[in-house]
Order: C-alpha cells, then sequence, then structure tokens
C-alpha cells in the first residue's frame, strides 16, 4: 500500500503544509511517543524524523549506562535515515513507516552487523543482508538505531550473556528484564523508540514483554518470515501499545522467499483492533501443571482480568492445565542436545568462553541417545496436540505469562539451576509447538511495582483476533502507571 493511501485510511491526515512548525512541548518527549502519533505529527509537518531520532538518542545516551539494553547502537546511522525520511516527507514520498525509530534483537541479522548470539564463543562476522523481519521495516522507512542484547544462544529468560553486559529492568535496575528478547523488553519499557522486534521460541517475547509491562505478540508459526527457520521459533513486535504492534505486523508479515516453512501471505486487517468481547468464550487456565508455583500476586491479577472479561458479556470458563513433567523433560533432552551439536564443535579456548550455566546445561546433552533424543522431540508433538485439544473450544483462553514477576538480573533464571531450567515457561513454551499466537498485555503491578503480564492465547492461525483482545483489555485494565524514568 503507498504511504500516502495508508496514512489516509489510518489517520485521515492533512500533508498541506511544505515546511516543518515549532511545537510547544520539549523534543524530549518524542522518545515516548506512539507510532500512530508520529506518522501523523510527520505527515503535518509538525516534526521531523530527525527531531525524532535526536530525542531518542538522547534518550539512549541517558539510560544505557544503566540500562544495557542495546549492541551496536549507531547514531550517526540512524540521523543519516531520519534525515533521508524527512527528505522524503517534505517531498511527498513517505513509506509507510517512514521515520519510526525502532530496534531489532542481536540474532535477527542486519548488514554488516556480526551476529554472537548472545555468546563470546562466537566470531564476530558481518551478516552479508537482512534477514527478513530487518528488510521489511527497512524498507517502509523505518529508522533501525540499534540491536537488542540476548544471552548465550538465546537459551536462557534472563539478560545475561558471556558477550553483552548484563541487560536490567527499567522498572527495578536490581531486576531482570527477563529473555532472551532481553534488550527489546527493557528497551521498550524505557522508551527507545515504538518499535521493537524479539523473537520466541519458548516465551522470549512473551516473558521479557511480561516483566518490562510492554506488549508483545508471538505471532503464529510461519506468521513473520524468519532466517534462519526452525520448529517453533518466530519473530514478532514488542511494543508499549498494541496499535504500535499491528502497525508493525502491516509489514512484518509480507512474504520472503528465504523462508521454506513460512505461511501464505495475507492481507489481514492489522488495524481493525474492534472487537465485541460479549458471547466470546473465554477459558483461563490458571494452572500450568507443572514446574514453579503461581505467585499469589500473579493469580490476583489473572483472575481480576476474568472478571472484567466476564463483566463484559465474555463467557468465562476454566481451562485444566495440560503441560506434564514427560513434555517439559523431553523438550529439556532435545533441546539441551541440539544446543551440544552447535557447542561440541568448539575449540577447548572458545568454548571456555561460553556462560558457564549455559555450558553445564547443554553439556547434559552430550550423553543422550538416540532413541532419547527422538523420544524428546516427540514429547514436542504431544505437546502440540495437547495444546490445541485444550484450547479449540475456547474462542480465546487468557492465563499468567509466568508464574513469577522479575527475578534478580544476576541470575540465569528464576531457579537458577541448570538442571531445572524450564520450571518457569509452562505456560508459554506449548504455544510455540502448536503454532498459536499468543501475546502478552501488561495486567496490573505487584505491591513492589512490578509489571505482571496476561496471557492471550488465539486458535491457530487467529493473530488478529489476539491483537483485538489484547487491544481491548489494554483499554479495560485498570491499573495503569507511567513509564519508568531512569
Amino acid at each position: 500500500m503507498a504511504a500516502g493511501r495508508f496514512l489516509e485510511e489510518n489517520f485521515a491526515l492533512s500533508t498541506q503544509s511544505s515546511s516543518y512548525q515549532t511545537r510547544g512541548s520539549s523534543s524530549a518527549d518524542l522518545a515516548d511517543w506512539s507510532a500512530p502519533e508520529l506518522l501523523e505529527a510527520f505527515a503535518r509537518k509538525a516534526v521531523s524524523p530527525v527531531e525524532v531520532a535526536k530525542a531518542v538518542i538522547a534518550r539512549i545516551d541517558a539510560y544505557e549506562p544503566r540500562l544495557q539494553a542495546l549492541y551496536a547502537f549507531d547514531p550517526d546511522a540512524a540521523l543519516r535515515d531520519a534525515r533521508a525520511s524527512e527528505q522524503r516527507w517534505m517531498r511527498g514520498q513517505a513509506k509507510a513507516l517512514d521515520g519510526i525509530p525502532a530496534t531489532i534483537k542481536e540474532n535477527i541479522a542486519t548488514k554488516g552487523t556480526p551476529v554472537p548470539l548472545g555468546t563470546a564463543a562466537r566470531p564476530l562476522i558481518p551478516a552479508t543482508e537482512d534477514a527478513p523481519s530487518a528488510a521489511r521495516l527497512r524498507e517502509d522507512g523505518v529508522v533501525i538505531l540499534a540491536k537488542t542484547t540476548m544471552p548465550d544462544y538465546g537459551m536462557l529468560s534472563s539478560g545475561l550473556s558471556s558477550f553483552h553486559p548484563l541487560a536490567r529492568n527499567p522498572w527495578d535496575l536490581s531486576k531482570n528484564p527477563g529473555g532472551s528478547s532481553a534488550g527489546a523488553g527493557a528497551a521498550a519499557a524505557a522508551g527507545y523508540g515504538p518499535f521493537h522486534i524479539g523473537t520466541d521460541i519458548g516465551g522470549s517475547i512473551r516473558l521479557p514483554a511480561s516483566w518490562c509491562g510492554v506488549f508483545g505478540l508471538k505471532p503464529s508459526f510461519g506468521r513473520i518470515p524468519i532466517d534462519p527457520t526452525y520448529y517453533g521459533r518466530v519473530a514478532g513486535p514488542m511494543t508499549r501499545t498494541v496499535r504500535d504492534a499491528a502497525l508493525m505486523m502491516k509489514s512484518l508479515t509480507r512474504p520472503d522467499v528465504r523462508d521454506p516453512m513460512s505461511l501464505p501471505y495475507q492481507d489481514l486487517p492489522w488495524l481493525d483492533l474492534d472487537i465485541d468481547i460479549k458471547g466470546l468464550k473465554i477459558g483461563v487456565m490458571m494452572q500450568a501443571g507443572i514446574g514453579m508455583p503461581l505467585d499469589p500476586e500473579v493469580r490476583e491479577a489473572v483472575e481480576r482480568a476474568a472478571k472484567a472479561f466476564a463483566e463484559a458479556g465474555a463467557i468465562v470458563e476454566e481451562v485444566p492445565a495440560f503441560i506434564t513433567r514427560e513434555m517439559l523433560d523431553g523438550l529439556d533432552d532435545f533441546w539441551r542436545q541440539r544446543a551440544w551439536m552447535d557447542i561440541a564443535p568448539l575449540s577447548d579456548e572458545d568454548r571456555a568462553k561460553i556462560l558457564p550455566y549455559i555450558l553445564q546445561w547443554a553439556e547434559g546433552g552430550k550423553a543422550l541417545t538416540g532413541a532419547e533424543v527422538y523420544s524428546g522431540m516427540n514429547q514436542m508433538m504431544v505437546m502440540r496436540h495437547a495444546a490445541v485439544a485444550a484450547t479449540h473450544r475456547f474462542d480465546f483462553v487468557i492465563s499468567p505469562v509466568a508464574p513469577c514477576v522479575a527475578y534478580p538480573a544476576e541470575l540465569a533464571s528464576p531457579i537458577h539451576n541448570p538442571e531445572e531450567p524450564f520450571e518457569h515457561i509452562g505456560y508459554t513454551v506449548a504455544l510455540n509447538m502448536s503454532d498459536q499466537p499468543a501475546s502478552s498485555v501488561n495486567a496490573g503491578y505487584t505491591t513492589a511495582g512490578l509489571p505482571i503480564g496476561l496471557q492471550i492465547i488465539g486458535r491457530r492461525f487467529d493473530d488478529v483476533g489476539v491483537l483485538r483482545l489484547s487491544h481491548a483489555w489494554e483499554t479495560m485494565c485498570p491499573d495503569r502507571r507511567p513509564w519508568p524514568k531512569l
């Protein structure tokens, strides 16, 4: 869709002015503007993409020494791209998302930047091309500010890394932002621009979104093309608002031949976020079935959401837990062996650079037999069938994102034991295996002020529906607070 038609349809904007007008508020405020607000201001020439880039860069300069969410931050390149965007707006040739600042998770390749995958063990070889998500945003005029940090091989729900500095949570710098999209969650909450992209294979978008109080969408498997592909792995938006994520989906879902597992492209109504809650059948899955006990404050927040949906006219019913110990342990076996296949060929010197927690966990895979690995992989298929069987009767299912809230920043996981690595992902991982879309949307805060995430799960391929119910909850949630200031 041409940018002019895009803006006309979604914002009813005027582009009559030929020069940028002076705004009354300070430029620092621009770092907190949503994407629709920026597009409207760009179209009216009330704000310049260069002003916005400078405001976000100033925010990063002020926060990043303590937050440590970014990798390969390049303010000069961002300002160059913002000036080019400004010229396109002045000429009436703006692209669909022209001038919107963004960050991209480190494991999503951007041309010219090494992809260390969070570990000091990998050589720093510049990527030869943009991965699909980065390419789609760049094609639409998005200004890429930086990459965001992640833990070793993306295998922690944490910001702990042998390569990157320790990422922290902007709501409480002593706490973890979650992971593996650690820097993305922290950057979104801190106001490093409106757009951020993470990846998720077991909860790596939803967990940091939950613990950082932002919105995160794990789309249906294959909805957003990725490269390289892997079973259950997706890329998705992490933003302060659902509408910002919907705007990103318009771009990110365009096809890319490099992903042979992607879904056929559909021009879906991403920006149509209205939904009638009355009559919807919503399941509530309060127990994961395995893992850590549910924190009482998390339980209270999810129960409050279920009550609000019921009062709005939804038919709310309980969904029993369906994940079993055998399923989770099988997945653990398979993922350990997968990780060991990456680590085993390394030299002793390089292997010693890996985060000790990850190395100890992965070494658990080297003695597994072929039968044990196959059995583990089969348990992921069992999990897939169980997830669909448990949820298919409902329009949506809601649950906690995690049984706990953000934990100390220095820990690799809430339990911090590589022999019990996945006791906190019982609510999230099955939806990666079943291809279902699922989001994390803020449901309130603990008495200590830490964010709590509500997971909204849709039927397979109903990504738009998940966005719609997430948007509805976003407007209904009774506990809204200003974004943290560092």
